[in-house]
């Protein structure tokens, strides 16, 4: 059981198209919304109880339904000061129920936040492009090299983030980059 019936038809789900510079393509399972909104929150926050196995098998079923595949799966990482504050990663928790699903390896130490940022969501569009900029270094090239990855986050509003660690990928060898996202904001 992923989200119970009643919250289930309270979701909208995502329907639109986003383009991703340095992607192949984006997917997103619901808008985000004051819905689903308290399952994000609980998961960024600790408490996640059924969110990371609803949120990743939604997000499993939309990749598989759209006949999305990789030969791994790569979560967005945190700065290590931030996970250890928050004592959980939710994009990894996220990822490791897509490959679940999906039989598909996680691999977490391929790319690593090494620059703290500002939190984004008190940012512009603008701002959260320039405050990416060099937060993500790659751990292992070899890993990555002519490989085909699905990257994986929670939330995505304007795309910088993923968009930054596709390029990331991509200029380390990787054949394709695949964006997956449990929920998809207005732009801001």
């Amino acid at each position: 059981m992923k989200f119970c019936g009643e919250c289930e038809s309270k979701l909208k789900y995502f329907s639109g198209d986003v383009y991703i510079p340095n992607a192949e393509g984006f997917s997103a399972v619901y808008e985000y919304n004051e819905n689903i909104s308290p399952a994000v929150f609980l998961l960024k926050n600790g408490i996640c109880g059924n969110a990371a196995y609803a949120l990743g098998n939604s997000l499993a079923e939309k990749l598989i339904s759209q006949g999305i595949s990789a030969d791994m799966i790569i979560p967005v990482p945190m700065h290590p000061k931030d996970r250890r504050k928050r004592s959980l990663d939710q994009s990894f928790l996220i990822a490791v129920e897509i490959g679940a699903v999906m039989n598909i390896p996680v691999v977490s130490d391929a790319v690593a936040k090494i620059r703290r940022t500002s939190e984004q969501k008190h940012l512009s569009g603008k701002e959260r492009r320039v405050n990416l900029i060099g937060a993500f270094g790659i751990k292992n090239s070899e890993k990555v090299k002519n490989k085909n990855i699905i990257l994986v986050d929670d939330v995505c509003t304007t795309g910088s983030t993923l968009s930054e660690v596709s390029a990331l990928l991509r200029a380390n060898g990787a054949s394709s980059v695949y964006c997956a996202c449990c929920c998809k904001t207005k732009e801001i």
